[in-house]
C-alpha cells in the first residue's frame, strides 16, 4: 500500500519553450469550471511535505514531437484500462499501471500537436486556439522527464516515483479542463480563416483523442486513490466511488436506468427555471440491466439527449411524456463465454477482471478467486422518443456539424439560447455558467464521439411534426477507437 496524498494543480499552464512559436495566448477567464484539484500541500507522509514545484518540465524539441508523432498510437481497449484489478492494487500493479499510462500519453499529446500545426497558421494564432496549443505543449513537457527515463531503462519502479507521476498527471488532467469552450470560441473567431467542413473533421479527431488521453490519466488517478489504506474519495480529483464494483473510473456494474433517472432530474430542474414547465419522463423496458461503462460518459451523452427531448416537447407545447426504453443485449451463452483460442490474451484477461466477485472490503487482494457475474449485459441500447415535433428537414443534415451554427456577425454574440441547431454556440455557451436549456452540453456530435468511443453509436429517427427517436447504443467490451 502507499502513503495517502493529496494532488495539486498549477493555476494555469504556461506557455513551454519550442522552437516551432505562436503568439503568446491572454488568459481567459471563464465562469465555468469543472472538477478542480483541491488547494494546499501534496502531502506524503513518508517523506514530508512535497510542493507544486516538485513538478520538473523539460524543453520541447522539434525532434521530439516528431519522433513521438511518428509512433503508432495504441489502440485502447477496454481490457487496457481493467487488466490491472480491482482496487485495492498492490503496489506492483499501481506501479504496472503507471508506467501503462506513460507509455501512451507522450504520443498522443505529440499527435494533437502535430495537427494544431498543421492548421493554417492564422487560425492557430488566435488567442484562443494558441491557449489549447500551449497547454498541450506544456502538458508533454512534464511527461517528457518521465519519458528519457523510461527510454534510458529507469521506468516509474518506487511509489514516491508513482505518486510524484500521478500528481503530473492530475495536473494534466486539470490543465485540458476547458479545452472545448476554448477550442470552440476560437474557431468561431476564425470561421473566416477555416471551412465548416475543416472545422469539424479537427473538432472531431481531436475530441475523441481527448477523450481517451483523459480516461487513461483519470484512470490511473482513481486507482491510485481508490488504493489507498484509508481511501478518502473526496481526495481525488477525478470521480472516484467508494463501491466496489468500480475499477478506477469504470463501473462494472453500471444501472443505465439510475443514470437516466439521475440526469432526467437535472434536465427538467432547468427546464422549470428556464422555462416554467416540467416534462414527464417515463422508464420502460428492463431498467434493471446492468452493465460495464464509464459513468461519466454516460451521464454526458443522456444529459445532451434528454436536453434536446425535453426542450422539443417543451416548445411544441406537447403533453406527451418523453419514453425511455432500455434494451439489454442478450447475455452471452455458456459456450460464448469460455475462452476460445481465437480470443486474445487481453479479452480473456479483461473478462476475468471483470468476472471478479464484488467485496466491499479495502484489504482485499486483487488475486481474488474469479466468479462469472451472468446478471451483466454485454451491450445496452437505449431509446428516447418524444413528441416534440421532429427535426425541421433543412436543419437535420447539419446535426452532426460542429459548425452548424446560426451565428450573427458580431463574434461577441453567442445566440445559443436562441434557435436550438447551434452546435459551436453550445460550447461556448456551456463556459458562461448560465442556465439556458440550449447550452448545457456540446451537441449531438461529442455525445457520439463518446458513444462511438466504445465501439456503440446514435442515430436520429425524425418524423416531422410528430416527434423523435433517438437509438443510443452502447457496448461495454469491446475495442474503443483509436483515438
Amino acid at each position: 500500500m502507499i502513503a495517502s496524498t493529496r494532488l495539486l494543480r498549477r493555476p494555469t499552464a504556461s506557455a513551454v519553450p519550442c522552437s516551432w512559436s505562436l503568439p503568446s495566448a491572454p488568459r481567459l477567464l471563464s465562469r465555468w469550471r469543472g472538477p478542480r484539484l483541491p488547494q494546499g500541500h501534496l502531502r506524503n507522509t513518508g517523506n514530508g511535505l512535497v510542493h507544486r514545484r516538485s513538478i520538473h518540465s523539460q524543453k520541447v524539441t522539434d525532434d521530439e514531437i516528431a519522433t513521438l508523432a511518428r509512433q503508432h498510437q495504441h489502440p485502447l481497449c477496454l481490457a487496457d484500462l481493467v487488466r490491472h484489478g480491482r482496487p485495492p492494487l498492490s503496489s506492483e500493479s499501481l506501479l504496472s499501471s503507471a508506467n501503462f499510462a506513460l507509455s501512451l500519453l507522450p504520443v498522443r499529446l505529440a499527435h494533437r500537436i502535430q495537427a494544431l500545426r498543421n492548421l493554417p497558421y492564422i487560425v492557430v494564432s488566435n488567442p484562443n486556439i494558441s491557449r489549447i496549443y500551449n497547454n498541450y505543449l506544456h502538458s508533454l513537457s512534464i511527461l517528457l522527464p518521465y519519458w528519457h527515463a523510461t527510454r534510458e531503462g529507469r521506468p516509474i519502479s518506487t511509489l514516491e516515483d508513482e505518486i510524484r507521476f500521478t500528481n503530473v498527471l492530475a495536473e494534466l488532467v486539470a490543465t485540458h479542463t476547458d479545452t472545448i469552450p476554448i477550442l470552440a470560441k476560437g474557431f468561431l473567431e476564425c470561421r473566416r480563416y477555416i471551412s465548416p467542413e475543416e472545422v469539424t473533421r479537427f473538432l472531431d479527431q481531436h475530441l475523441r483523442a481527448r477523450i481517451g488521453t483523459r480516461l487513461i490519466a483519470e484512470q490511473h488517478i482513481a486507482l491510485h486513490f481508490s488504493s489507498q489504506p484509508h481511501f478518502d474519495p473526496s481526495a481525488s480529483p477525478t470521480p472516484c466511488p467508494e463501491h466496489p464494483s468500480y475499477i478506477g473510473v469504470i463501473d462494472t456494474a453500471l444501472r443505465p436506468a439510475q443514470i437516466v433517472e439521475s440526469c432526467a432530474g437535472f434536465v427538467a430542474d432547468i427546464c422549470e427555471l428556464r422555462y416554467g414547465v416540467r416534462p414527464l419522463l417515463y422508464i420502460c423496458g428492463e431498467p434493471d440491466t446492468t452493465f460495464a461503462f464509464v459513468p461519466m460518459h454516460l451521464e454526458y451523452i443522456v444529459t445532451e439527449l434528454l436536453k434536446n427531448a425535453f426542450r422539443a416537447t417543451i416548445e411544441n407545447k406537447s403533453n406527451e411524456p418523453v419514453i425511455v426504453t432500455i434494451a439489454p443485449e442478450p447475455p452471452l451463452s455458456t459456450e460464448s463465454s469460455t475462452p476460445s483460442s481465437n480470443q486474445s490474451a487481453t479479452d480473456r484477461d479483461a473478462a476475468a477482471t471483470l468476472s471478479q466477485p464484488l467485496k466491499d472490503n479495502r484489504n482485499a487482494t486483487s488475486t481474488d478467486s474469479i466468479v462469472p457475474l451472468n446478471d451483466n449485459a454485454p451491450g445496452v441500447t437505449i431509446r428516447i422518443r418524444d413528441r416534440g415535433g421532429g427535426i425541421p428537414p433543412e436543419v437535420s443534415p447539419n446535426v452532426w456539424s460542429y459548425s452548424f451554427t446560426t451565428f450573427s456577425d458580431e463574434v461577441d454574440d453567442f445566440p445559443g439560447d436562441a434557435n436550438g441547431g447551434d452546435g459551436l454556440n453550445a460550447i461556448s455557451t456551456a463556459s458562461t455558467g448560465g442556465s439556458s436549456i440550449a447550452g448545457l452540453g456540446y451537441g449531438l456530435p461529442l455525445s457520439r464521439a463518446y458513444a462511438e468511443y466504445f465501439g456503440g453509436g446514435i442515430a436520429v429517427q425524425s418524423l416531422y411534426g410528430w416527434g423523435t427517436d433517438v437509438y443510443l447504443r452502447l457496448k461495454g467490451v469491446g475495442n474503443l477507437s483509436k483515438q
